[in-house]
């Protein structure tokens, strides 16, 4: 490659990566605005808390069943159109999201959004994977820290438009439209052309590959339920049952946003310093005496501490398991197992948290949080103790 070819592709590379950066932080942005503003929906439809866990449910049964779809819609059109289109399809979903009739409607928005969800996804780590290859180092790490940074940008935009009594529909219009516009702009920087093939990973550590693959699932779909037990349920418990004002009851899921960014930011150091096992077993030790603090002496201060603490717990979770699981099997079959249960993690937890929390208290359902930590430490000895 000659000198001013080599230049072209370095600036195109830094381009792209910029571009499908801003993706990441519009899709983690727009579902964290509607967040804040599930305390408001429930409420507005007069749902019980079994009715409104399933209709959480849906998201996750949509990126379960829709999701499958994504690999074919990558290889058919491409990472880039994928990423762009899908996140501004998310963008024209939260708009249905708040203005839902009914628990009916409700359920299919949202197992719509869970389809999208996982269209973006796959999308936006494809293209972020294809940029990567020209940089010649991981990148990806840091483009999922700058979604979780736009999961708390959501959140607070989120929690200010519930502080401010803003109807929902409208904030989910507003949010929608400036998120849709940003992905459209940003999506001329992306890589042109067709996605090249990445070359087969290694094959290597073989051996218990079923165990494996399951125990890598497990532990990343436990950092899933702890993260969605508070992005789904925080508000509610925290408004509603420990009494904390409207704009304060986002501030749960902010908190655990907040601390998992710096987790997976940081991650990367840590872990190469002292193994994944090492760091899974700190971090769910971390999350799991949190919370169970945090509800043996409740309190609106503790539970959103307890709350941050649990989003430094499982900052490098999903990643240890994501590593794991292609260690054993490569060329994305491993991942693709681990995101299967991940999504199967969410369509199961926020029914029964549901169920739980209305036949006991939402405080009770939440011992969830503690019980998947506790599988976290039991299933740890699967990953790697070595240093990187």
């Amino acid at each position: 490659m000659v000198p001013g070819e080599g230049r072209l592709v370095e600036r195109e590379a830094k381009r792209a990566r910029g571009a499908v950066a801003a993706l990441f932080f519009a899709n983690g942005a727009l579902y964290a605005n509607v967040v804040p503003r599930l305390p408001d929906i429930k409420g507005s439809l007069d749902l019980s808390n079994t009715a409104f866990g399933a209709a959480i449910g849906a998201y996750g049964l949509g990126a379960l069943v829709l999701g499958l779809l994504g690999g074919v819609l990558v290889r058919r059109f491409g990472s880039r159109r994928v990423a762009w289109l899908s996140t501004v399809a998310i963008a024209c979903n939260v708009v249905l999201i708040g203005l839902a009739p009914s628990w009916l409607a409700l359920a299919c928005v949202l197992a719509v959004a869970g389809g999208l969800d996982a269209f973006a996804d796959i999308g936006a780590n494809a293209h972020g994977l294809r940029v990567e290859r020209l940089y010649g180092r991981s990148i990806l790490n840091s483009l999922h820290g700058v979604w979780s940074i736009g999961a708390v940008a959501g959140g607070v935009m989120g929690s200010a438009a519930a502080g401010l009594g803003i109807d929902v529909a409208v904030h989910l219009a507003i949010a929608a439209a400036l998120f849709a516009g940003f992905a459209a702009v940003v999506s001329r920087f992306l890589l042109p052309g067709p996605d090249a093939v990445a070359p087969p990973a290694a094959r290597r550590g073989l051996r218990l590959v079923g165990y494996g693959v399951l125990a890598f699932g497990l532990i990343a779909a436990m950092a899933q339920i702890m993260e969605e037990a508070t992005a789904t349920w925080g508000s509610v418990y925290l408004r509603g049952e420990l009494g904390a004002a409207a704009a304060v009851g986002g501030l749960g899921f902010i908190a655990l946003q907040s601390t998992q960014t710096v987790g997976r930011l940081l991650g990367d150091r840590v872990v190469t310093r002292f193994g994944d096992r090492a760091v899974a077993r700190a971090g769910a030790l971390l999350a799991g005496v949190a919370m169970t603090v945090a509800l043996l002496v409740p309190g609106v201060a503790v539970t959103i501490v307890a709350f941050g603490l649990v989003g430094a717990g499982i900052g490098t979770l999903i990643p240890a398991g994501l590593r794991g699981a292609d260690a054993l099997l490569p060329n994305g079959m491993g991942l693709m197992l681990v995101g299967t249960v991940l999504r199967l993690a969410m369509v199961v937890a926020p029914p029964l948290i549901g169920v739980v929390a209305d036949a006991e208290s939402l405080r009770v359902a939440l011992l969830v949080i503690p019980c998947a930590a506790l599988v976290v430490l039991l299933l740890s000895p699967a990953l790697s103790d070595a240093a990187r």
